[in-house]
């Protein structure tokens, strides 16, 4: 593999200062992983296990992008999903005037009209419950005149897609993962690692390898995202676990369907996948459908091309694409444990990563 050793440092230096107990990263281009490496331990301590390229670790918010988007991707594919279909015509509970005219593609970019967040676990225990609860929620802007980034429109994205397929949400990731993996996509090096898996709901033989994101007694599989938890670990905004080696599976997926250029398994076609990661044409927003799109100012940094797309989570995990470079970037970290530490330190801890890695990557390229 080709060495890193400046977003390595980065990474080992994030441990030592305290910014997260442990990270994971891989860089890899559309035909394989290219670079993986481990810091830290799961909680911190001398006697706690060491991470590997194998610990799992809660997704957070890349759900949105890995999950969500991505079945919408293959929906719309299919012919199954129009974009411009308001809401109301598939969720029975999303009604008012207000919302009316609110489209399976505002939720994606974000668009809705809806806040960001709201602890409805606090009473709702059901999907039908949070579906409500949302449907009757007063908007706090015009519908496309902003974009708030909002993990309830994702939560009825989830719905959305769910009646879209009459599926559930994690029984539709599990057949297109399962499809993925099945076509394999030609990189040796995942055999060297452990189970290059994302999924909701972890199974308790994974437990022993997830890094936490709340102190014990409380179960490393159970989402950090109280919403999610309540919702049974799946939703459209959070609840997905997985490794470094399984979200690059999915990002090289990714990759060759906006370049087009690799043979190998892709999650949607070319021209879907170019229009979910094009910036949509709402005032002052970075978004694209679902994913977010590069500024200089957010968590991927100075290098990247103008072309790149990426998403965070909450937990500290994130997944940048660049298309003119023709690479991702993994990030996996649980800084929130044993508390939420420093969003300040995550976000200088991702933009240093990132250009850690390009100019690795420039190295490796010179010296080549």
């Amino acid at each position: 593999m080709v060495p890193f050793a400046l977003a390595g440092r980065v990474m080992a230096e994030a441990v030592a200062s305290g910014v997260t107990p442990c990270a994971v990263a891989e860089v890899g281009d559309a035909r394989r992983a290219i670079w993986r490496e481990a810091s830290g331990r799961l909680v911190g301590g001398a006697s706690s296990p060491v991470a590997t390229p194998d610990t799992v670790f809660d997704l957070a918010s890349l759900t949105k992008v890995l999950a969500t988007t991505s079945l919408a991707m293959r929906l719309a594919d299919a012919g199954a999903l129009d974009l411009s279909t308001p809401v109301a015509g598939i969720v029975p509970a999303w009604r008012g005037a207000d919302r009316a005219d609110v489209t399976v593609a505002d939720l994606l970019s974000h668009a809705s009209g809806l806040p960001a967040h709201a602890p409805l676990y606090r009473s709702c225990q059901t999907p039908d419950a949070f579906e409500r609860a949302i449907g009757a929620m007063p908007l706090e802007y015009a519908p496309r005149s902003a974009s708030v980034y909002s993990d309830l429109g994702f939560i009825v994205l989830g719905f959305v897609l769910e009646r879209i397929a009459r599926s559930p949400l994690d029984a539709q990731f599990d057949g297109m993962r399962d499809a993925l993996r099945g076509a394999g996509d030609g990189d040796p090096s995942e055999a060297d690692v452990g189970p290059a898996e994302v999924v909701f709901r972890p199974p308790a033989a994974w437990s022993h390898r997830i890094a936490p994101t709340r102190p014990a007694p409380e179960l490393p599989s159970v989402a950090h995202d109280e919403n999610a938890a309540a919702l049974g670990g799946v939703a459209g905004h959070a609840g997905l676990f997985g490794t470094a080696p399984g979200v690059g599976r999915l990002a090289r997926a990714m990759l060759r369907a906006v370049t087009g250029a690799q043979p190998g398994p892709v999650l949607t076609t070319p021209e879907t996948a170019r229009r979910f990661v094009r910036r949509t044409s709402t005032p002052g927003s970075s978004r694209a459908l679902g994913w977010d799109t590069m500024l200089p100012t957010s968590s991927c940094g100075t290098r990247l091309s103008p072309q790149a797309f990426g998403h965070t989570g909450f937990t500290g995990t994130s997944l940048w694409i660049d298309p003119q470079a023709g690479l991702y970037f993994v990030l996996l970290a649980n800084r929130v444990y044993p508390h939420v530490r420093d969003a300040e330190g995550v976000t200088a801890f991702r933009r240093a990563f990132h250009d850690a890695a390009m100019a690795d990557w420039a190295l490796s390229n010179r010296a080549g």
